[in-house]
């Protein structure tokens, strides 16, 4: 009986990973070894990176907001605990929008914020 390979199989899992190392330099792109290390390791470090993404833009919109509240004599603290208040449900996102497309209506919920703390 004939001996049976995985040839096609092993050479199939090699091309992929081969299509996702294209560009790295060296043996990161010739030696299968070293090649599935270091493409395992970019997939870890983008599925860490997609939850952190996150967190950043938070923090940028947290940014935002203090700014345009310091400009209006107000703390940050104090406008979310104001909205809170207010019952102004507003998420960071389209709260930091606000203060930089739509300066008018920023300074409407700042007062809003302020009457209610």
């Amino acid at each position: 009986m004939a001996r049976a390979t995985s040839t096609p199989v092993r050479l199939r899992r090699k091309r992929r990973l081969m299509k996702f190392a294209k560009g790295n330099w060296g043996a990161r792109r010739a030696q299968y070894k070293v090649m599935k290390e270091t493409v395992h390791r970019g997939w870890q470090y983008a599925y860490i990176h997609r939850r952190l993404r996150k967190r950043d833009f938070r923090r940028l919109w947290i940014l935002r907001i203090n700014a345009a509240c310091r400009a209006r004599g107000m703390m940050y603290s104090r406008l979310i605990h104001g909205l809170k208040k207010a019952g102004i449900e507003l998420n960071r996102k389209s709260l930091s929008e606000l203060a930089i497309h739509d300066p008018k209506a920023f300074d409407g919920i700042v007062e809003a914020a302020k009457a209610a703390a």
